[in-house]
């Protein structure tokens, strides 16, 4: 599976972003989908995830009540839609694949994406 994640880039203090990672070359809609974000200096770290079928959604403490991921299996796509940014969600995301029913964890994903920068500034 070939993950493309796209739509950072530079925002202001509680704006919004929607955040794309389109798939090919497999079964994308039986894996877990996750995102990463990883800033300056930081670990990379689970932001949210989204099992194969969208039934269920989990998030990092971060970004609940902020972050929503959804996804789309006819367009092999998901979204990570963030409201509300702050500016410690600058960081550069990342979308993964999981053939696992549930994981936050780096380890637990098979393939990832090449990442996509969000700015967050005034």
């Amino acid at each position: 599976v070939q993950l493309q994640a796209s739509g950072g880039g530079l925002v202001q203090p509680r704006g919004s972003l929607r955040l794309s990672c389109a798939a090919s070359g497999g079964p994308f809609s039986t894996y877990t989908v996750g995102w990463f974000r990883q800033a300056p200096g930081k670990e990379r770290e689970f932001a949210a995830g989204i099992t194969w079928s969208g039934g269920s959604a989990y998030y990092a403490d971060s970004g609940k009540g902020r972050f929503t991921i959804s996804r789309d299996n006819a367009k092999n796509t998901v979204y990570l839609q963030m409201d509300s940014l702050k500016f410690e969600d600058t960081a550069v995301y990342y979308c993964a694949a999981s053939s696992r029913p549930y994981s936050t964890d780096r380890s637990g994903y098979d393939y990832w994406g090449q990442g996509t920068l969000v700015t967050v500034s005034s």
